[in-house]
């Protein structure tokens, strides 16, 4: 009962945070500006969003959930696109990652989608009256003090699950870097799962799945070919990326 309270307080600001920021970031659009911040039209295509999933994945929520996901999408005049691979365990990288608005980008994403994904955060993060909210959005807490690897945590926990979803962002901060990190083609490498591009397009405002490559184990080679694949991908903040 507590973290349900929780859950409805985060969604309520949530919405108000969209709410007073989507004139903002819906300024260029033709039918907001004629229509105000709902618009005649719908905004998500909902059908898009349905096709995401596959039967093979976890999922979390229900159909009140992916309506709230779908609103915030509505809110922001975005859409969602492309389609996820028919396996039951997957890691998925975001990016470029250059603004907070990736994050409430995402958090919009799966709960339109209905996607249980799992993100890594410090065990201390979840140890407050929010940390039931967070662990139901899929804040995975890990011990970064712990003997051993993080990356060997992540690839155990993985392999004692059925299924598992799990998102990161390989550049590791919103800031220009010059090398990405590595621990997603570790982590899906030691488990077995094949890694998905998915992307933030600031141009065409649309939230999408990119292609699905299996890892091989020559890092650099498809290293490579994933920053070339997001380098035609619009940021937020390009300087940054």
């Amino acid at each position: 009962m507590r973290s349900d309270v929780f859950f409805l307080l985060g969604i309520f600001f949530l919405v108000v945070l969209f709410r007073r920021e989507s004139r903002k970031l819906l300024s260029s659009s033709p039918s907001v500006g004629e229509w105000g911040w709902l618009g005649p039209e719908p905004l998500v295509d909902t059908h898009s969003a349905d096709l995401v999933m596959t039967p093979s994945l976890p999922r979390r929520g229900n159909w009140l959930t992916r309506a709230i996901g779908r609103l915030l999408y509505r809110l922001l005049g975005w859409r969602i696109e492309g389609q996820l691979p028919d396996v039951p365990k997957l890691v998925i990288i975001g990016a470029p990652h250059t603004s907070h608005w990736d994050a409430i980008l995402a958090v919009g994403f799966f709960l339109a989608t209905g996607l249980d994904c799992r993100w890594m955060v410090k065990r201390e993060a979840c140890d407050h009256a929010l940390g039931g909210l967070m662990r139901w959005f899929g804040a995975m807490p890990v011990n970064r003090q712990a003997p051993g690897d993080l990356a060997q945590q992540v690839i155990d926990e993985m392999n004692r699950s059925e299924k598992f979803v799990l998102v990161l962002t390989p550049e590791g901060t919103r800031k220009k870097v010059e090398r990405w990190k590595t621990g997603f083609y570790r982590i899906a490498l030691g488990a077995g799962a094949p890694i998905t591009l998915g992307y933030a397009d600031f141009e065409r405002k649309v939230a999408g799945i990119g292609p699905t490559i299996r890892p091989s184990g020559d890092l650099e080679a498809q290293l490579a070919e994933i920053r070339a694949y997001y380098s035609g991908i619009p940021a937020r903040n390009p300087e940054w990326f």
